[in-house]
């Protein structure tokens, strides 16, 4: 039915789609018919594939997301130690007698920048889950889109096989 070797699976929800999609493009037509005949084991075989599949694409989502967590979470701590040694030095400084009035306004130019870099810091971290979130967002979206034809297209068949 299709070129392939049959004892070779596709490489992930994709792959399977694009099998099944081959197997049902260079099946054999019926004579007067828009129905082909298609290999009824090969053809549920790529099924059960493309259902094997898709619990470690979300799997591998599920891993995307707790890294963005992770690395927001080290962002986090990062801002959090740069915001504690900031306020230590702070109290530092005002602690000495000769500098208070220094002491001070060093200490709010430390806070300040340490807010200013626990603010981009956590700004990176929102940007990177962002950008982790749109390119599953484009993946998912492509697979859902090639899940929907490849069943608008057997749902076609099977609409024309009713009549």
């Amino acid at each position: 039915m299709t070129d392939e070797d049959p004892t070779t699976r596709p490489e992930g929800l994709t792959g399977v789609l694009d099998a099944i999609a081959s197997a049902v493009a260079n099946a054999r037509a019926m004579p007067m018919s828009s129905s082909v005949l298609v290999n009824r084991a090969e053809l549920l075989d790529l099924v059960d594939q493309a259902r094997d599949v898709l619990p470690s694409q979300l799997s591998r989502a599920d891993e995307v997301l707790a890294d963005a967590d992770a690395a927001r979470a080290v962002a986090q701590a990062d801002a959090d130690a740069v915001l504690a040694q900031a306020r230590a030095q702070a109290a530092a400084l005002v602690d000495r007698e000769a500098v208070v009035v220094a002491a001070q306004e060093r200490a709010a130019q430390i806070v300040a920048e340490a807010e200013r870099v626990a603010e981009g810091l956590q700004r990176d971290a929102d940007d990177y889950c962002d950008r982790r979130l749109a390119d599953f967002e484009i993946d998912l979206g492509k697979v859902l889109s090639q899940v929907q034809a490849g069943r608008a297209k057997l749902a076609g068949r099977l609409g024309a096989d009713e009549s």
